[in-house]
């Protein structure tokens, strides 16, 4: 039979892929066959990922900008002159900043609106503008994968995190919309989907959850209590339901939002 996980050859363009999520999704794609496209904005990091992705398969970065569309065309032109085609693309770029948060001691009052605005743009924007850019290909091919990446914070409301939580809000409208818009107007072989992580412990968040000794915040104790798994996910626990969703194994599937958080949001009392 058909081997429905089969990804060999698949060119993968994946937005903020110097990241821990990014680039561990990059290592596993590559191990399964697939050609990786890298972009970020950090050049040497993202170089010396390039130097080890080629160690397993064909792979390239490129500098980006994914709130500037100009860049992201140009960054089309040059994928497109070295491997033909864009299959899927992984919006994984995003990202928070203190000043879009509401610490305990501080209300909406003190939420800094510049700051909101940005992370905004980076989460929503951040993967809209890259689908714009890359998209026409697939429309063009009539077929291919988007994976946004959401957030629990989508499905319920988290204290503190008021700017990131109403930007990953909007992925999961969007990745909705999008499944149909991309369907009905192009072709229903091109598919949108989300993955919705639970918490893990990132350079982002790391010093929400855990006191400089490692030990960690009543924050995380919180968190923890609240996962019927009873710990944080580890990264490469997402790559299986990544690997499901731009495969043919989930042919059928688009407009979904695929929850990877230990029970986090099916826990009550």
């Amino acid at each position: 039979m058909k081997n429905l996980f089969d990804i060999n050859g698949k060119v993968i363009v994946i937005t903020g892929g110097c990241g821990i999520l990014g680039r561990g999704i990059a290592l596993y794609l590559a191990e399964q066959g697939a050609k990786i496209v890298i972009l970020d904005r950090m050049e040497e990091i993202g170089k010396e990922l390039e130097t080890e992705l080629k160690m397993k398969t064909e792979a390239m970065f490129l500098v980006t900008d994914v709130l500037n569309k100009e860049v992201l065309e140009e960054n089309k032109i040059a994928i497109l002159e070295r491997f033909n085609t864009i299959d899927i693309l992984l919006n994984a770029a995003g990202g928070n900043m203190s000043g879009a948060t509401i610490a305990p001691d501080k209300t909406i009052l003190d939420l800094e609106v510049d700051a909101f605005r940005k992370v905004v743009d980076l989460n929503l924007f951040g993967t809209v503008l890259p689908t714009m850019a890359f998209v026409d290909v697939m429309a063009k091919n009539k077929e291919g994968v988007i994976v946004n990446f959401c957030s629990e914070s989508a499905l319920r409301p988290l204290t503190r995190v008021v700017g990131y939580g109403s930007a990953k809000a909007a992925i999961a409208n969007y990745t909705r919309y999008m499944a149909t818009e991309l369907a009905t107007k192009f072709s229903p072989e091109i598919r949108v989907n989300a993955i919705v992580p639970g918490f893990l412990l990132t350079n982002q968040n790391r010093a929400l959850l855990t006191n400089p000794d490692g030990v960690y915040t009543d924050r995380a104790k919180a968190i923890i209590a609240h996962t019927p798994c009873g710990r944080f996910a580890e990264p490469e626990e997402l790559f299986g339901t990544i690997h499901y969703l731009i495969s043919d194994a989930s042919s059928f599937v688009t407009g979904a939002l695929s929850v990877v958080d230990g029970g986090f949001d099916a826990f009550s009392i």
